[in-house]
């Protein structure tokens, strides 16, 4: 989920088209996340093969991903989380305990037969799991499109492989990549993509954004080690925060104080190992081994995997082929107009 900045944090809706032969480091566990909510039925039931086995996360990222890459000229790199670090294990076990009351009051409503409020409950019910990660690997793999293991989260991960010039953007919706130091994150990275409103039972239609660091920094007139520090008083999902305080409010604080260092103690005691905190977005673990070149598709691994193991038509997989062999010519002549 990340920290909510959105009330203070500027951003610039763009059209995809604007984004064209952008390099971007794309956080492949929110991806999917996001393929598991919303790719389902009108009762809330996710895509599922003959066995029971669900393939919104497949669905979703080979369809996009070729899309955007064929279509668009994007040239993408998914970025998977690693271990998540021990202050994160309070609230994954928040998600995991709202994702078990999604799901009981999903099948409560399925039973009441109200569709509506079924589907409303299912989107905060997806589960990832290690086998959808490894699977959605697989297929990234199938399709010659690069990944890169993190060795904790993926948008820190991003946010130093756009330092070295590897990729000009980190896409992820949260706005964490911003505290790891991304200089550009888009959000949104979707082709007609769909948020929904649980609260008011509606799709809400997505266009991409930029959000530009150095622009944040230069309208909240602070530095990026006080951006932390708001974030910090707001809450992350390695601390709590203080209650009571939004963005806003934290932006004010710090601006006036300076850092957390100089806060009222009434404000500092509720925020714990606040250091530590700041340590895991200042100094994030990031690793060098990884490979960025886009490799042939595995036609006969990628049938295999969606086909023979997941039921997917022929029809779609050929789809799949013929937009990374599209790709692939027109890297080659590229290249050789590059040589010429």
């Amino acid at each position: 989920m990340g920290v909510d900045l959105a009330p203070i944090v500027p951003r610039r809706v763009v059209k995809l088209e604007h984004l064209r032969g952008v390099r971007l480091a794309v956080d492949a566990n929110n991806a999917l996340y996001q393929f598991l909510a919303l790719i389902r039925t009108a009762d809330g039931r996710p895509l599922a093969d003959s066995k029971g086995r669900v393939t919104s996360h497949l669905l979703g990222l080979s369809m996009r991903a070729t899309r955007l890459i064929a279509d668009y000229g994007m040239r993408l790199v998914f970025v998977f989380d690693g271990p998540p670090h021990p202050l994160k294990r309070r609230e994954l076990e928040r998600r995991r305990e709202q994702r078990e009351r999604a799901m009981r009051e999903w099948l409560e409503a399925l039973r009441a037969g109200d569709y509506a409020k079924a589907f409303s409950k299912a989107v905060a019910s997806g589960v990832l799991t290690r086998e959808m990660v490894e699977e959605a690997k697989r297929l990234l793999d199938c399709l010659g499109i690069p990944w890169v293991q993190a060795p904790s989260d993926a948008e820190a991960q991003g946010a130093y492989m756009a330092s070295r010039g590897d990729v000009d953007a980190v896409a992820t919706n949260d706005y964490d990549a911003l505290l790891y130091g991304a200089e550009r994150v888009v959000r949104y990275l979707t082709i007609s993509g769909f948020d929904y409103l649980p609260s008011k039972g509606v799709l809400k239609p997505l266009v991409p954004e930029v959000i530009e660091l150095s622009e944040v920094l230069s309208k909240l007139g602070i530095t990026r080690e006080q951006l932390v520090d708001v974030a910090i008083l707001v809450g992350t999902d390695f601390n709590e925060g203080v209650r009571g305080i939004g963005p806003k409010r934290a932006l004010k604080l710090i601006k006036l104080y300076g850092s957390l260092d100089r806060l009222p103690r009434r404000l500092r005691e509720g925020l714990g190992n606040y250091e530590e905190v700041r340590r895991i977005f200042l100094e994030p673990r990031v690793t060098d081994a990884y490979e960025l070149e886009m490799r042939p598709v595995d036609e006969e691994g990628l049938y295999k995997l969606l086909c023979d193991e997941h039921d997917f038509s022929e029809e779609r997989v050929a789809l799949l082929v013929e937009r990374m062999r599209r790709v692939r010519r027109e890297l080659r002549q590229r290249s050789l107009a590059e040589w010429l």
